[in-house]
């Protein structure tokens, strides 16, 4: 059992899974859609942020009103079209050293896991259920719950406690993602920080946010050493999966 109750929290897109722009392709139909505009979000990266306030910046972008109203509507339609956009994505695929690692940390009392992510609840539901993963997670904080990322993994933190029955002041929490806005929520919350290079965003950039620990992949054996505190090596057979990452791996 670790030291300290931990609640991990992971991010969804490009942490987790690869969606080959499923996400993208069902936002910019449902602006088509909705306002004859497909180019709503080309103005702007969407890493990192939630499904609401990419939905707000591109209203207002484009010129329309961004009200909850307005948003509510685009965030509908975008829901309508998300599955047939996943069935349609060829590279869908769950990222390596994911899988391993979920079925490592199931091992070890004391540890909650859980997502902390821009998604709203039932995006994220379609895309975990579609890579077969929405099961390994009972809680999370997400897109709905709170349009801004601190605070959404605040709300994550918080049920990770609720789950491990400890008050959150002595729960360590670690924040996994692929973006320098999820290393920036983990700090505005005072939490721990595993940024990895898996996504669009390049390791430099992650390293400029001050991360705790930066990885390539999550099949980096360094990288559950740290997560563990070391203590991936008393997982016997488990703790076997992972691999060093061979030299010179590319980031993403």
């Amino acid at each position: 059992m670790l030291f300290r109750p931990t609640v991990m929290l992971f991010d969804l897109d490009g942490t987790l899974v690869a969606t080959s722009g499923a996400g993208r392709a069902a936002i910019d139909a449902a602006f088509a859609a909705l306002h004859g505009r497909v180019d709503a979000c080309s103005g702007f990266s969407m890493a990192g942020m939630t499904d609401k306030a990419i939905i707000r910046r591109a209203l207002r972008d484009i010129g329309q009103r961004d009200d909850d109203a307005a948003v509510a509507a685009v965030l509908a339609r975008y829901l309508d079209l998300l599955d047939g956009t996943l069935k349609q994505a060829k590279g869908l695929r769950v990222l390596d050293g994911v899988i391993p690692l979920l079925d490592l940390l199931a091992e070890f009392d004391g540890i909650a896991l859980g997502l902390g992510t821009g998604n709203v609840r039932a995006g994220a539901q379609r895309k975990l259920g579609r890579a077969q993963l929405w099961h390994r997670f009972s809680f999370g904080g997400f897109g709905d719950d709170d349009e801004s990322r601190p605070a959404l993994i605040r709300i994550a933190a918080e049920r990770g406690a609720m789950a491990l029955r400890a008050p959150l002041s002595v729960c360590k929490v670690v924040v996994i993602g692929d973006t320098a806005l999820d290393v920036a929520a983990a700090r505005a919350n005072g939490f721990r920080a595993l940024a990895v290079a898996s996504g669009p965003v390049p390791r430099t950039e992650l390293e400029a946010a001050r991360p705790d620990h930066v990885c390539d992949s999550l099949a980096e054996r360094a990288a559950v050493d740290w997560l563990l505190d070391g203590r991936a090596g008393r997982g016997g057979k488990v703790a076997s999966s992972f691999r060093p990452a061979p030299k010179g791996a590319p980031s993403r």
